[in-house]
C-alpha cells in the first residue's frame, strides 16, 4: 500500500504541474511576446526567445482540454503529459514536456497533425501510387501533359541565364547557411531543434510518428511540399511580380542550410539525404524562376498574362520534382536510414 501511494504521488506530481501550466497557457500567461525576439541583443538570445515562443506557441481558438484523462509517458529527457483536447471539432492532444519540475514546452497536437483526415484513408496511398505512375507515364508518352512539359522547359531555355542565376542564388544561400552552421554549432543546433519542432507540429514525427509504409509517407510528404511549399509559399507570393517568392525562398534555403548542415548531421545520413535536397529544392527554384519571369514580362511591357502562363508552367515542372523527391525521401526515411543505423 505504501509503495502504491508513493507511485501515485509521483504520478500525480507531474500531472498537477502540467495541468496548472496548461491553464496558464490557455489564459495567455505562458507564451512569450514576439517583441522580445526583436529586442534581442545577440543572435543566440534571439534564437532562445524564438525557441521559447515555439515551445509555448499560442493555443488555437476554442481549444477545450479534458484534464480528467491525462496520459503520462517517461522519456530519456524527462516526462510528457498529454491531455485529450478538441479544437473546432478536431480532436487531438495538448502535450506538456517536463524536465524534473520545469515545464519545457506546451503544444497542441491535432490527431494526424496538420494533414486532412482523407490522407489517412485506406485507399489514399493506392490512389497516390496510381497517380504517380500515371503522371510519369504521361510525360514519357505523346500527350497533352508531355506538350506542357516541353513548353515549360522551352521557357527555361529562353531565360536560361535567369534560371542559372536563381539556382546559384538559392543553392548558394543554402551553402552559406551550412558554412555558418559549421562556424556556429550552438546556433545550428538551436535552429535544428526549432525545425524538428515544426516537423512534429506538421504531423511527421513526435506524438504522431511516421507512417510505416513508403507509399503512405510519400503521400504526406508530397501533399505538404506541394500545398505549403510550392503553392502557398512560392507560387502565390510569385503572383506579386515574383520578388516575394524570391525573398521567402532565400530565407527558406538559408534555414535549410543551418538545419541540414553536414557539420551537425551524421555523414552517412547527410549523404543519403543529398538527392532529396537536390530534387525537392529544385521544385521551389522552378517556382521562384517562374515568378521572376513574370516580373521580367511585366517590366518589359509584354503583359502580365504571358508572365502568369510562364509561372504556371514552372509550377507544373516543379510538381514532377516534388513527386520524385517524395518517393525518394520516404524510402530514405523508412529504409535507408534504419539500414545505416543497424
Amino acid at each position: 500500500m505504501l509503495l502504491a501511494l508513493l507511485l501515485a504521488a509521483q504520478l500525480h506530481h507531474p500531472v498537477q504541474l502540467a495541468s496548472q501550466a496548461v491553464q496558464r497557457w490557455l489564459s495567455g500567461g505562458m507564451t512569450p511576446h514576439l517583441h522580445q525576439i526583436l529586442q534581442a541583443q545577440t543572435p543566440q538570445e534571439a534564437l532562445r526567445e524564438l525557441k521559447d515562443y515555439l515551445a509555448f506557441s499560442p493555443p488555437p481558438p476554442g481549444l477545450k482540454v479534458n484534464f480528467g484523462a491525462p496520459q503520462v509517458t517517461s522519456t530519456t529527457t524527462g516526462t510528457i503529459v498529454s491531455f485529450p483536447a478538441v479544437s473546432q471539432g478536431q480532436g487531438g492532444f495538448v502535450t506538456v514536456s517536463l524536465q524534473g519540475n520545469q515545464i519545457t514546452g506546451i503544444a497542441w497536437s491535432p490527431q494526424g497533425g496538420l494533414f486532412p483526415s482523407w490522407l489517412e484513408g485506406p485507399w489514399s496511398w493506392i490512389l497516390f501510387a496510381a497517380f504517380s505512375i500515371a503522371w510519369i507515364f504521361s510525360l514519357l508518352t505523346p500527350s497533352g501533359f508531355r506538350r506542357l512539359w516541353k513548353e515549360g522547359w522551352a521557357v527555361v531555355r529562353r531565360y536560361w541565364k535567369l534560371y542559372v542565376a536563381v539556382n546559384i542564388g538559392l543553392y548558394g544561400v543554402y551553402i552559406l547557411g551550412s558554412a555558418l552552421a559549421a562556424a556556429n554549432p550552438y546556433i545550428a543546433r538551436e535552429v535544428q531543434q526549432i525545425a524538428a519542432s515544426a516537423v512534429d507540429q506538421i504531423g511527421l514525427g513526435g506524438s504522431n510518428g511516421l507512417p510505416q509504409s513508403v507509399p503512405s509517407l510519400a503521400l504526406l510528404i508530397f501533399y505538404w511540399n506541394f500545398s505549403h511549399g510550392l503553392v502557398l509559399t512560392t507560387a502565390i507570393p510569385a503572383l506579386f511580380l515574383g520578388l516575394p517568392a524570391l525573398l521567402l525562398n532565400l530565407l527558406r534555403y538559408f534555414v535549410f542550410g543551418f538545419a541540414l548542415s553536414p557539420a551537425i548531421l551524421p555523414a552517412r545520413a547527410f549523404l543519403v539525404h543529398i538527392p532529396t535536397l537536390i530534387i525537392e529544392l529544385q521544385a521551389y527554384i522552378l517556382g521562384t524562376f517562374g515568378g521572376m519571369v513574370l516580373f521580367l514580362q511585366v517590366i518589359r511591357g509584354q503583359g502580365y498574362r504571358r508572365g502568369l502562363w510562364a509561372l504556371s508552367l514552372s509550377v507544373y515542372l516543379g510538381i514532377t520534382f516534388l513527386l520524385l523527391g517524395a518517393w525518394y525521401e520516404s524510402f530514405e526515411l523508412l529504409k535507408l536510414l534504419p539500414f545505416l543505423r543497424a
